[in-house]
């Protein structure tokens, strides 16, 4: 089987984590996130990949090669100009081998999910469905389009943000796709499948089918879902063949040097060669590789870029610190605050702004 894997996003939204790293390729749990993703398709079934990359393109195919390391083959096709969801699905057919009746799997890039893949083809093949759409359900949809579903679970509609939404059932990013659907996408154009390829096909009559899965989900899209995200994996909240260790209250990479009276848990990651010095406190954090926490410093919920030094005594909650940033001693940040790379701050500044 093959799967489309949409990982082209700039990411903005979390910078300073995204200025070196495309998204997919930010550590969550110590692997990149995209690793998860591909562990949970190879699962299902899926033999081969094609990445539909655009931004820091060369990143991906660094670390995966042609995806041996993960028992996948994978290949890649690079957007030069942005297409929407629907364009770069197109664009990155040309890589595919299906033949026009096959299921492919196509993955948003930026959700960490438990849902129950094969169950999702099972319901696609048994109503020869075009499109097959995961949906879970949130408790408050209005941040959200959502889609109502009939009693045979038929996609009726694709409605946008409402203030009473009609269901709390909304689009979690994950498509089974007829291969000839894809093919009638328009070729190179900008389309959005959400408002586009997908009420193009409720017009038409075609079948598309809901499958509701209200197992574990979560947009990766802002710092404190990144972070929430890696500590769920960390704590084993949800699983993930791709954990490079044991789940528990904390993942210690190889290499890295923690201190015996540093207290680091809550579902903490630390990254490769990263030292942590005597009497720190990593509670729920992200330590990406070769970081230093000086001693006696408090690091709780933030997210702590490679190769940044967090000077004694300081402290961050919620938190990103960029690459290489440098923090001096006693400095606390205003939670949420973001430091951007290569940055170098004072001793004993007391930070109130939340972009520095």
């Amino acid at each position: 089987m093959e799967a489309i894997l949409l990982v082209g996003g700039m990411g903005t939204r979390l910078r300073p984590l995204t200025v070196n790293t495309p998204k997919p390729m930010l550590p969550v749990a110590g692997v990149p996130f995209i690793a998860h993703q591909l562990a949970q398709a190879r699962a299902a079934g899926v033999t081969h990949v094609v990445l539909a990359t655009s931004y820091r393109a060369e990143v991906f195919e660094a670390w995966l090669g042609h995806g041996d390391r993960l028992g996948l083959e994978v290949d890649y096709v690079t957007e030069e100009e942005p297409l929407g969801t629907g364009g770069a699905i197109r664009n990155a057919s040309s890589g595919l081998r299906a033949d026009a009746d096959e299921p492919v799997l196509i993955f948003n890039g930026d959700v960490l999910s438990g849902h129950d893949i094969g169950a999702q083809l099972r319901l696609h093949a048994e109503h020869g469905a075009d499109v097959t759409l995961y949906l879970t359900e949130v408790a408050d949809a209005r941040a959200f389009g959502c889609v109502p579903l009939d009693d045979h679970g038929r996609v009726t509609a694709f409605l946008e943000k409402m203030p009473e939404p009609v269901t709390n059932r909304i689009n979690a990013g994950c498509y089974v796709f007829r291969r000839s659907v894809i093919d009638r996408i328009p070729e190179g154009k900008v389309v959005s499948v959400e408002r586009e390829t997908f009420p193009g096909l409720l017009a038409d009559g075609a079948p598309v089918m809901g499958y509701v899965d209200t197992a574990y989900w979560l947009d990766l899209g802002t710092p404190e879902a990144f972070v929430q995200g890696s500590r769920d994996l960390v704590t084993g909240a949800l699983a993930s063949p791709a954990l490079p260790g044991p789940t528990g209250e904390r993942l210690i990479l190889d290499g890295a040097s923690v201190h015996e009276t540093a207290r680091v848990f809550g579902g903490s990651a630390v990254g490769r060669d990263a030292m942590i010095e005597a009497g720190a406190v990593v509670d729920g954090s992200v330590i990406q590789d070769g970081v230093q926490i000086r001693d006696s410093a408090r690091i709780v919920g933030s997210v702590v870029c490679a190769g940044a030094v967090i000077g004694p005594r300081t402290r961050l909650d919620g938190c990103v610190v960029g690459d290489g940033a440098q923090i001096g001693a006693d400095v606390e940040l205003a939670p949420g605050s973001r430091v951007w790379t290569n940055a170098v701050l004072a001793d004993r500044a007391v930070r109130l702004t939340s972009d520095l």
